[in-house]
C-alpha cells in the first residue's frame, strides 16, 4: 500500500515474496520484487527464469548463466566501486576484500554481456555497507555518475543499495534522512541531464524500517561471579540474536524486575551478559573480535526477565537451532493488541528432517 517492493537475496525468500502477494510484474516502472545475489544456484536460476523476476547481477557469470536461458530477461549490474564502508569488517559490501558485486573496472565488459545475450539493463546498483558515512556517501554518488556518463548506455534506474543507519547508543544520531535523499538526488539529475530522460532512484531501508521496531524479551536464569565479572545468564543466546557475537553489535538492555522492587534506587553493576549455550562466544556485550565488556545495569536476580532493544533488524531471520534449540515465538504489537505470528518450535518439529539409518 505504501509502495514498498521486495529486494530477494535467496530462492526462500523469492517464494516468501511471492506469498506475500508481491508481483515480480513492474507498477508505476518499477519491479514489485528483484532478485539480488553474486551467484546463481541452480534451482533459483530456474525459479528468476520461470517467473521473469528482474536480477540484480554481482559477477560476470551470472550474465552468461542467466543469458543463455533468458534472453532479454531485465537485469541490473551491482558495482562494486573498489571501496567500502561499514559499521563492521563483516558489513563491508565494497572494496577488494568483499565478495560483492561486478569489479568497477569490468563494467565494459558486462555490458558487452548484455547486448550479446539481449538482456535488458535496468540500472546500477551501488551497496558499499551498512551505516551511513556522508564522506563515503557523495563519493558514491559520485563514482555512480561517472560509471553512467562513461558507459555509452542507457538505463531506467540507479540504487543505492542499502545503509541506512539506526542509532542503537544513546546519544548516537539518527541518519539524516533529507541529507541522504539530496546527495544521491543531485546524483540523479546529473544522470537524468547526461542520459536525457528520468531516471528512477531506488533504495532498500530495510534496517531503517525495522531495527527499532523489535525487541528479544529474556529472563534470568543465574547470576555468578567469576574472578572480577559479575555475569547474569539469560536463557537465550546468540542462537536467538546473532549479531553481538558476529559483529560485536550494540544492544541496548533493560532489567524488568518480576517481583516489582525498585531498581531505580539501587546501584548500578559492571556486568557481563551471556547466554545458554555451549561457547565462550555466546555473550552479548562484547566487541567486535570476541572481547567481553561489562554494562553497566542493575542487579538482576533469577526470575527476572531482560529486554534486548533494536533486534527488528537481524534478529529472528539469523536465528539458528544451535544446540538443537527450537525457533523462539514472535509477537506482533499494534497499540494496546498483541498477537501470535510465530509459534514456538517444537523440538519433534525441529528433528522432523531427520532420516533414521536402516539397522
Amino acid at each position: 500500500e505504501a509502495g514498498a517492493r521486495v529486494d530477494a537475496v535467496s530462492l526462500g525468500e523469492i517464494e516468501r515474496a511471492l506469498k506475500a502477494g508481491f508481483s515480480p510484474a513492474e507498477s508505476d516502472g518499477a519491479a514489485g520484487l528483484v532478485f539480488t545475489c553474486d551467484l546463481f544456484d541452480r534451482p533459483t536460476l530456474r525459479r528468476v527464469t520461470e517467473a521473469k523476476i528482474e536480477v540484480n547481477c554481482g559477477s560476470i557469470d551470472m550474465l552468461h548463466q542467466l543469458g543463455a536461458v533468458s534472453p532479454g530477461h531485465r537485469v541490473w549490474l551491482r558495482i562494486n566501486p573498489g571501496f567500502g564502508h561499514g559499521h563492521s569488517n563483516k558489513t563491508n559490501t565494497g572494496g577488494e576484500n568483499s565478495k560483492h558485486g561486478i569489479w568497477h573496472t569490468e563494467l565494459q565488459g558486462a555490458l558487452q554481456l548484455i547486448r550479446q545475450y539481449g538482456l535488458h539493463l535496468v540500472g546500477l546498483h551501488m551497496h558499499i555497507g551498512s551505516g551511513v558515512d556522508y564522506s563515503h556517501l557523495e563519493q558514491v554518488c559520485g563514482t555512480m555518475v561517472d560509471l553512467v556518463t562513461g558507459m555509452d548506455h542507457d538505463l531506467e534506474a540507479i540504487s543505492t543499495g542499502g545503509g541506512l543507519s539506526v542509532p542503537y547508543r544513546d546519544g548516537e544520531q539518527p541518519v539524516d534522512t533529507a541529507h541522504y535523499f539530496a546527495l544521491w538526488d543531485v546524483a540523479r539529475k546529473r544522470i537524468e541531464s547526461h542520459l536525457g530522460h528520468a531516471v528512477r532512484l531506488e533504495i532498500e531501508p530495510g534496517r531503517f524500517l525495522v531495527a527499532e521496531a523489535g525487541v528479544l524479551i529474556s529472563e534470568v536464569r543465574a547470576t555468578k561471579q567469576m574472578g572480577g565479572n559479575h555475569f547474569t545468564l539469560l536463557d537465550t543466546g546468540f542462537s536467538e540474536l546473532m549479531r553481538p557475537a558476529m559483529y560485536g553489535s550494540y544492544h541496548a538492555m533493560t532489567v524488568l524486575p518480576q517481583d516489582g522492587r525498585d531498581l531505580a534506587a539501587q546501584d548500578l553493576r559492571a556486568t557481563v551478559v551471556g547466554g545458554p549455550l555451549c561457547e565462550s562466544g555466546d555473550v552479548f556485550t562484547q566487541l567486535e573480535g570476541g572481547v567481553v565488556e561489562t554494562r553497566l545495569l542493575p542487579p538482576a536476580q533469577v526470575g527476572d526477565y531482560l529486554v534486548l532493544h533494536g533486534t527488528g533488524a537481524y534478529g529472528a531471520s539469523m536465528s539458528s537451532n544451535y544446540n538443537s534449540r527450537p525457533h523462539a515465538a514472535e509477537y506482533l504489537i499494534d497499540g494496546a493488541r498483541s498477537r501470535l505470528i510465530r509459534r514456538r518450535q517444537t523440538v519433534e518439529e525441529l528433528m522432523a528432517l531427520e532420516l533414521e539409518l536402516p539397522v
